[in-house]
């Protein structure tokens, strides 16, 4: 990502509870393997929305999206009714990390190399073909608009 969209702490301009769009491109050879992970996924870059991540929710659907977990290297699925898909990703946006089919009342061990997790509906990484190495563009989805990260602060 341009270095422009990213706040002095290395995060993306977004506002806490903002939907945001993901889109996720290939290390290797560009633009090849691009699909999309996520269309609406909600920040959760403060200690309360942070320990609530889905909690609450009776299912997490397709379309319905996810969290992400800004800063975070763990989850926790304690309280959760379904089960999920969970990325790791570093401060980069390269997936370091993922974990497929979360059960409830679990939690993940932490890791170490990561600095953002998004909380996915289960069967996302199966269906997405998303593999460690792979990179995240992180775009602000608003209207059915895609808006650059940086200019999040305008919208």
């Amino acid at each position: 990502m341009p270095k422009s969209a990213f706040t002095g702490t290395g995060w993306p301009l977004i506002s806490a509870g903002r939907k945001i769009h993901c889109l996720r491109a290939s290390s290797n050879g560009g633009l090849t393997k691009e699909t999309f992970l996520a269309l609406h996924v909600k920040l959760a870059d403060s200690f309360g929305a942070r320990l609530v991540g889905l909690l609450g929710r009776r299912s997490l659907k397709p379309e319905s999206g996810g969290v992400w977990i800004i800063p975070g290297n763990s989850i926790h699925t304690i309280g959760m009714l379904f089960t999920i898909d969970v990325v790791f990703l570093d401060k980069n946006m390269k997936v370091v990390g993922l974990r497929k089919l979360v059960r409830p009342f679990s939690i993940t061990r932490p890791n170490f190399r990561a600095r953002s997790v998004l909380e996915l509906p289960a069967h996302t990484i199966v269906k997405s073909h998303t593999e460690i190495g792979d990179e995240l563009l992180i775009d602000a989805y608003t209207a059915g608009q895609l808006y650059p990260v940086s200019v999040q602060q305008s919208i």
